[in-house]
């Protein structure tokens, strides 16, 4: 399985370090967002990661929906189970919930197909900042906070109107930024087509924290530290 080099499984419990979070973050994902770097003081295994690992363990359904309550630290154990009332959830040992996910219609575990899935889903979605995020703070006047960004993966959902012969693609449909205060609530919309044809649509919401004036300068320097730690990571990778 892709993912066995991510995560740790120790009985019914799963851990994730911040090396193999950081890892998946940049490898799989495309997401240098600094918060999931090891040496991070606010580390957090990234959302889509336990977005990854429930379609892995539970399969992929026609309606899914995934809501990210907490921030998950390094090596935390976590249980990943479904309940009595249909909704998986991801637990630590004191029951602190970190993600709910409720799902309807089919479901299949074609390993290939779920991959695919998964893998194009991330794909897309690690492309938050700057590919989608600059734009819209740059319209709204807002940016994140330049010592402090932080963006906080809320939810996502999607529908699909068929599971078999799935060959996904995502492609973003719409993006708005709704400014209150000192937060931002950005939302993503994406179709997914198989094939050529659409298949589904589906949203992701983000939370911008921390939010100041747009400081061109600032967000440019930003945006030169996100494309040269990729071109870093990518230079290692090749290395090893």
């Amino acid at each position: 399985m892709f993912l066995d080099e991510f995560h740790t499984l120790a009985g019914d419990r799963i851990t994730i370090s911040a090396e193999q979070a950081s890892r998946f973050a940049k490898g799989v994902a495309g997401d240098y967002n600094p918060i999931h770097n090891p040496d991070a003081r606010r580390f957090c295994v990234p959302g889509d990661l336990l977005f990854a690992m429930v379609l892995a363990r539970f399969g992929l359904s026609q309606r899914m929906e995934f809501r990210f309550l907490n921030m998950v630290g390094d090596g935390t154990p976590l249980r990943f189970r479904e309940h009595e009332d249909g909704v998986i959830r991801v637990c630590d040992d004191a029951d602190k919930c970190y993600l709910e996910v409720s799902r309807g219609g089919e479901t299949t575990h074609d390993e290939a197909v779920v991959e695919a899935f998964t893998r194009c889903y991330v794909a897309f979605s690690g492309k938050n900042f700057p590919h989608y995020l600059k734009p819209l703070m740059e319209e709204k006047g807002v940016m994140f906070n330049p010592r402090r960004p932080l963006v906080i993966y809320d939810s996502m959902g999607f529908s699909l109107e068929r599971l078999e012969g799935l060959t996904p693609a995502l492609e973003l449909l719409d993006s708005s930024l709704e400014v209150n205060g000192k937060r931002g609530d950005t939302l993503l919309e994406f179709r997914i087509q198989s094939g050529g044809e659409q298949v589904g649509t589906g949203s992701k919401k983000l939370v911008v924290s921390g939010l100041c004036d747009y400081d061109a300068e600032a967000m440019n320097e930003i945006v030169d530290e996100f494309y040269r730690l990729k071109a870093a990571y990518e230079a290692w990778s090749l290395s090893i």
